[in-house]
């Protein structure tokens, strides 16, 4: 009964500074809805897609950048890296002089496909435009997202500006676990601490990213991360090394990637959630033990009856309470935060799985590639 109380006390102990310790990441208040000014000039931008068998649903994002409203001058260059599926062609149907379709070349060893795409592309751009923006193949954006991207970067002087874009967040397995993928990532890269220069935490969202091309080439070029399979958050610690960063979500920049069972988000997770531990399984076997204490000791603790009932209802009230601002923002019940705790066990089952796939030979796997590097 007392180590049973201990334990309640420890896991109550752990939300009390997750909520009010680490930078009020629950609040959401990094979004990119408020007023910034307009810069003097407006730079000129070329846009970097990378893109692996999303003829499916490339034209609307490849359309979202043509249709952008940005007064300067914007390309956008679309890196077909070895599809088989007709992505080029569905590309180059578009017909818009202001867009390049690259044939991928194979990328070499010691690189993943994405960024060796991504590197072929800013290559290509040269030294033309002051800012790249780096976007996923699976993303729409909002006619004025670039307009609002150039000019937060240009007023806070920002090397990098990047974009939470939102998720689908429409069948059942998106309500039940969505919500939380977000909700984790801001736990683990506080938004509000990512721009904060004086803190070194450091992250971004591979989904929109816009950075200063000369400080990209300071920081080493897309070379420096070539193998990192969480090559967003890479990236973010790149650039904070050459200047302030800002992180935040967004209504602008939409998936337009569905996730219909819950095997979608599982694969999702466990694609990078390894590498996010450094391939180590002391780290693993420490993440596990702590989502046990997050998430199973407060219900536990329900069953235990006296002091540890009372440490496990306030923990799970303290967790409940802390999820809905994001349930809100992406337009969920509220009472998906009681199944926050139930959550916490799928996304550490698809933690244990992700290091099994690694094991296996078959990390970092993503459109028929096993992308991570032996360790």
């Amino acid at each position: 009964m007392i180590a049973a109380v201990l334990i309640g006390f420890i896991s109550l102990a752990i939300w009390l500074v997750l909520v009010f310790g680490r930078g009020w990441f629950w609040l959401l208040r990094e979004r990119d809805d408020g007023p910034v000014p307009p810069p003097a000039r407006w730079p000129a931008v070329t846009a970097v897609v990378p893109a692996r068998n999303e003829a499916g649903g490339i034209a609307q994002c490849v359309s979202s950048l043509l249709a952008q409203d940005y007064p300067g001058a914007l390309r956008v260059i679309v890196v077909d890296d070895q599809s088989d599926d007709g992505t080029a062609a569905v590309v180059r149907a578009l017909g818009d002089a202001r867009l390049q379709v690259l044939c991928g070349a194979p990328h070499p060893a010691g690189w993943t496909g994405k960024l060796f795409a991504v590197d072929q592309g800013v290559a290509t751009a040269g030294a033309a435009p002051d800012y790249l923006w780096l976007t996923d193949a699976d993303i729409a954006h909002s006619h004025d997202n670039l307009r609002a991207l150039v000019s937060r970067a240009e007023a806070g002087h920002y090397v990098l500006v990047s974009l939470m874009a939102k998720l689908n967040c429409e069948s059942f397995a998106e309500r039940f676990l969505i919500p939380a993928f977000v909700f984790f990532f801001d736990m683990l890269y506080p938004f509000g601490w990512v721009n904060d220069p004086k803190r070194p935490t450091a992250g971004a969202a591979g989904g929109c990213m816009l950075i200063r091309r000369d400080a990209l080439e300071r920081a080493g070029g897309i070379a420096s991360i070539r193998a990192e399979i969480i090559d967003d958050c890479a990236m973010g610690r790149r650039m904070k090394t050459q200047g302030p960063i800002w992180l935040g979500l967004t209504n602008r920049a939409l998936s337009l990637r569905p996730y219909p069972c819950v095997a979608d988000i599982h694969a999702m997770v466990s694609r990078s959630a390894y590498a996010q531990l450094s391939y180590s399984p002391i780290l693993l076997a420490g993440t596990v033990l702590g989502m046990v204490l997050l998430y199973i000791i407060p219900l536990t603790g329900l069953f235990a009856g006296g002091l540890a009932a009372i440490f496990g209802a306030l923990t799970w009230v303290l967790m409940t309470i802390a999820f809905q601002p994001m349930l809100h923002f992406y337009g969920r019940s509220p009472f998906w935060g009681l199944a926050l705790p139930v959550i916490g066990v799928f996304y550490a089952a698809f933690t244990i799985d992700s290091a099994i796939q690694h094991w296996r030979g078959r990390g970092g796997m993503w459109k028929g590639r096993a992308q991570a590097l032996a360790k």
